[in-house]
């Protein structure tokens, strides 16, 4: 961090801790537990982080590491939270999780009334339930197509619009290239592991060609239609073809392992794997740009899912306080600053899209803004309390049909009645 902004970050921490004094902070320092998914660097990253809050404040952090996928990061919050532990302060949330978890984190409508209106009003919408402001965003995500232009131009392939453009290029490279000697090249590698992850992948696929949204925003259930058919029919060719069967068990960190040793054209992955394929270690620093995800064809268009993080305080702190005032930093400008310039990472205070020193070290993010103006939320508003079974249900469904267990159309037209079912008279 340089001195100007290292400056600035601690004024701002400086405010929130001057804040948080005025509501009745105990001088004494004391340790805040933080959980967190971690992917890539994100422990390292996350101490240098909080250094300035730390050293203005006088606390600690301590990040605790949770496991990767999403899926099993929700199942362990929510055991922690039913039981009302007192040992994690702060949790680290998912954007679609604030509806499931509200009741179980402090209410931060007031103290953040300035910090809000600065941040993007969907994102800000989305973490809102029942008129309380549950979570904080610190940043944002959505998805992106990463292709290798070395390669593109050595096989006279162009950048795929749609999906079978994808496949074909796909197929075109990786022939080419294991006729080359590379025996364990793969076209295209994504996440097909039955976990929230793949509903991520599949809700594109399936909203690109034109099939809707899983659940519509008025609660309709939508997935069982043609055009979705064709998207899973086409994403299950893939598999054994210009995908590893070992795709249907990989996360984000498995498909970045292919693509960042130098062993698949092309791969669909969050913003975080751009810095971390630039960096020195990575076989193709230099090598690879993205574009926004395919289309299904037919004047359909791009679909990324919205993702993003946010920080909650949970009820149960026993420094309620102190973890308000980490919160408001982790939130705020310096701080969303530093994990764009440091991970690549979207921020989610909209003026940071035009700050001059993102757009010179990470030239990427005012790029990335292009991506997440087509972001497709989750169905996670419409379904409430019951999104997490719904997720479950069709990545369920979606992973039977890549594995060859049943149809699409058996698939989804099973689905259809689960969901039918689980709904009832409302969501």
């Amino acid at each position: 961090m340089s001195y100007h902004m290292r400056g600035r970050a601690l004024r701002s921490v400086a405010a929130a801790a001057l804040f948080a004094a005025a509501i009745g902070t105990p001088v004494m320092a004391v340790e805040i537990t933080y959980v967190s998914g971690a992917v890539g660097n994100a422990v390292e990253n996350f101490k240098n982080l909080v250094k300035p809050w730390e050293e203005a404040t006088g606390n600690t952090v301590v990040m605790v590491p949770m496991p990767a996928s999403t899926t099993d990061q929700f199942g362990q919050y929510r055991l922690w939270l039913a039981a009302g532990n007192a040992d994690v302060d702060m949790y680290q949330t998912d954007v679609i999780w604030a509806p499931q978890l509200a009741d179980s984190f402090l209410d931060l409508t007031e103290v953040a009334k300035d910090l809000a209106p600065t941040h993007f009003p969907s994102i800000i919408e989305s973490q809102t339930v029942d008129g309380k402001l549950v979570a904080l965003p610190i940043f944002t995500d959505a998805p992106a197509l990463y292709y290798r232009k070395d390669l593109l131009e050595k096989y006279g392939v162009a950048v795929p619009k749609t999906w079978e453009e994808l496949a074909a290029a796909a197929q075109t490279i990786q022939d080419g290239e294991r006729a080359a000697g590379m025996a364990d090249f793969h076209g295209f590698v994504w996440q097909g592991n039955a976990y929230e992850g793949l509903t991520c992948n599949a809700l594109e696929w399936i909203k690109s060609h034109g099939g809707g949204q899983i659940v519509e925003p008025d609660g309709t259930i939508s997935v069982n239609n043609e055009q979705a058919i064709a998207a899973l029919e086409q994403a299950a060719s893939w598999v054994g073809t210009i995908s590893p069967e070992g795709v249907l068990a990989y996360q984000e960190e498995e498909a970045r392992g292919v693509w960042q040793t130098g062993n698949a054209a092309f791969m669909r992955n969050w913003p975080y794997a751009y810095n971390l394929g630039s960096g020195d270690d990575s076989a193709v620093k230099g090598l690879f740009d993205v574009t926004t995800l395919p289309t299904g064809g037919d004047n359909a268009t791009s679909a990324a899912t919205l993702g993003g993080w946010n920080v909650a305080v949970s009820k149960f702190s026993t420094h309620p306080d102190e973890a308000i005032s980490l919160a408001l930093y982790l939130a705020g400008a310096e701080s969303q600053k530093q994990r764009a310039l440091s991970e690549g990472n979207l921020p989610t205070i909209v003026a940071l899209y035009d700050d001059p020193d993102i757009a010179a070290a990470q030239p990427i993010i005012p790029r990335w803004k292009d991506v997440f103006l087509q972001a497709v939320p989750r169905p996670s508003a419409p379904t409430k309390g019951k999104y997490n079974e719904v997720s479950s249900k069709f990545w369920s469904a979606v992973h039977n049909t890549l594995s060859g267990d049943g149809t699409a159309a058996e698939n989804l037209e099973l689905l259809e009645a689960e969901l039918t079912d689980l709904k009832g008279d409302a969501w």
